[in-house]
C-alpha cells in the first residue's frame, strides 16, 4: 500500500496511467458526417446560379482542389468557368488586360489582395457582380477544419449580435484598451457608423447569393470594426485615430513579443515605436510613417484557431488585427514572408486579449466577444447542438 506521501504528492507520478478525459472518438466514426457538413457550407456560400460565368482570380500556390471543386459547383449548376492566374496574390490593382474578364464576369471568386479596396473591384459590386474571397480557402484539406463545419447563418447571427452593439444615430468613440496600456480611439460619427455598418457583411449576410456581396470563405475573417468603408471607400478620408496600441504579435514573427511594443498613433499614422528588444527594432524601421487601415479585424467563427495570426492575423472571436500599409516595402517582410499572400507594404498587429467599447457599450471583454452570449444566437445555436459548445469551447 503507498504511503501518505505517495499518494498525496504535489506533482503528478509519470508512471501512473491518469485518465480524466474521454479517449479520442475514432475518425472513422465521424469523418463522414464531418465531410458533409462542411460541404453543406461551402456548397451554399458559393451561390452560383446556371448560365452565370464564374471567373477565378487566382495564384500558382493556390491548391488546385480548390478550384477544382468551385469548377465542380459550376458545372454542376450549368454555369461556366474562366481563370486567370497572376504571378501571386500581391497586385495592387486589377491589370488593364484582365479587366475585360472580369467585366464580363457575374460570379467572381479571388485570392488576390487587391479584391476588397481596389475601386475598379468596388465599382463591380456596385453593379452587381458578387464575389467571394479565399485567402482562407488555399487548401482543399481546409474542409475537414472545425471552422469550415461551423454553421454560417449562426457565424451571421454573431455579426448581426455584434452589430447592434455600436451606437446608433449619434457619434461615440470607438476605444481599444488592454492591461499593457493600449488606449487606442477611433472617433466615430453618425454618419460613419450608418456607412459602415450597412454592407451586407455587418448584416451577417454570408452567402454569396445578393447583388454586390463580398463575402469570405471560410468564413472566419472580418468584417473589420472600422476600415475605409466608414468613408465611402475613400482611403485618404481624415479620421481621428489616435492613441497606444501595444500588440501581442505581429505577422512574419515566429512568436508573440517578449516585451511590450507601444505603437502610437496620430491622425491614422504610426508616429512611435518604442521598446528595446530585436522586434521593436524591426518594428520601428517597419512601421514608423505607416497608416492604419484596419482598424479592429475581428473573427467570429468560434472554432477558429485562436494562435494562429498567419496569414492575416487571428480570426477567433474577441482577438483583434489592426492593418496597416508601411510607407515603403519591408525587407523583412520580403525575407521571411516571401510567398505572402499579401504585399510586403502591409503589416497586422495582433491583440488577443483586448477590451472594445463603442460609446460606452462593451464589444469585446479582455478577448471574449461578449455576442457569444447574446440571446439570439444562443437561441440559433441551439438548433445546431449545445450552445456553450458551440460558441465558448476552446475560446
Amino acid at each position: 500500500m503507498k504511503n501518505i506521501t505517495t499518494m498525496h504528492q504535489s506533482k503528478p507520478d509519470d508512471s501512473i496511467a491518469y485518465v480524466g478525459m474521454p479517449t479520442p472518438v475514432r475518425a472513422s466514426l465521424t469523418e463522414t458526417k464531418h465531410w458533409f457538413q462542411a460541404m453543406e457550407q461551402f456548397t451554399r456560400v458559393f451561390a452560383i446560379r446556371p448560365g452565370e460565368k464564374v471567373l477565378m482570380l487566382t495564384d500558382p500556390l493556390l491548391d488546385p482542389r480548390v478550384v477544382d471543386a468551385v469548377t465542380g459547383i459550376a458545372r454542376a449548376r450549368g454555369a461556366t468557368v474562366t481563370q486567370y492566374m497572376a504571378a501571386d496574390t500581391r497586385l495592387p490593382g486589377v491589370p488593364e488586360e484582365v479587366k475585360p474578364l472580369v467585366q464580363s464576369a457575374d460570379f467572381v471568386v479571388s485570392t488576390w489582395f487587391c479584391s476588397i479596396e481596389d475601386p475598379f473591384n468596388v465599382a463591380m459590386r456596385k453593379r452587381g457582380q458578387r464575389w467571394v474571397k479565399i485567402t482562407y480557402f488555399r487548401d482543399l484539406d481546409l474542409l475537414h477544419t472545425p471552422q469550415a463545419r461551423f454553421p454560417v447563418e449562426l457565424v451571421g447571427e454573431i455579426i448581426r449580435a455584434t452589430e447592434r452593439r455600436f451606437p446608433k444615430g449619434r457619434d461615440f468613440e470607438l476605444r481599444f484598451t488592454d492591461q499593457r496600456g493600449s488606449d487606442l480611439v477611433i472617433y466615430y460619427t453618425k454618419e460613419m457608423r450608418e456607412a459602415m455598418f450597412k454592407g451586407n457583411r455587418w448584416c451577417g449576410k454570408m452567402f454569396a447569393d445578393e447583388p454586390g456581396c463580398y463575402v469570405h470563405y471560410l468564413p472566419t475573417h472580418g468584417p473589420n470594426f472600422w476600415d475605409s468603408t466608414a468613408n465611402g471607400n475613400d482611403p485618404d478620408a481624415p479620421v481621428m485615430i489616435e492613441g497606444v496600441l501595444c500588440p501581442q504579435w505581429a505577422v512574419g514573427f515566429e512568436r508573440p513579443f517578449e516585451e511590450i511594443i507601444r505603437f502610437t498613433f496620430k491622425n491614422k499614422l504610426v508616429t512611435q515605436v518604442q521598446g528595446e528588444s530585436r522586434d521593436a527594432e524591426i518594428l520601428r524601421e517597419m512601421c514608423l510613417g505607416s497608416k492604419l487601415i484596419e482598424g479592429g479585424g475581428c473573427g467570429f467563427n468560434p472554432k477558429a484557431p485562436r494562435y494562429t495570426v498567419y496569414p492575416a492575423g487571428s480570426n477567433a472571436p474577441g482577438a483583434l488585427h489592426f492593418g496597416i500599409d508601411l510607407p515603403k516595402a519591408s525587407d523583412y517582410i520580403r525575407k521571411v514572408l516571401p510567398d505572402w499572400e499579401e504585399p510586403p507594404i502591409h503589416q497586422d498587429l495582433i491583440g488577443l486579449d483586448m477590451t472594445v467599447t463603442a460609446g460606452g457599450e462593451p464589444i469585446i471583454e479582455n478577448g471574449f466577444l461578449v455576442a457569444l452570449r447574446d440571446p439570439a444566437v444562443v437561441e440559433m445555436a441551439k438548433r445546431y447542438g449545445d450552445p456553450v459548445e458551440l460558441l465558448e469551447a476552446g475560446l
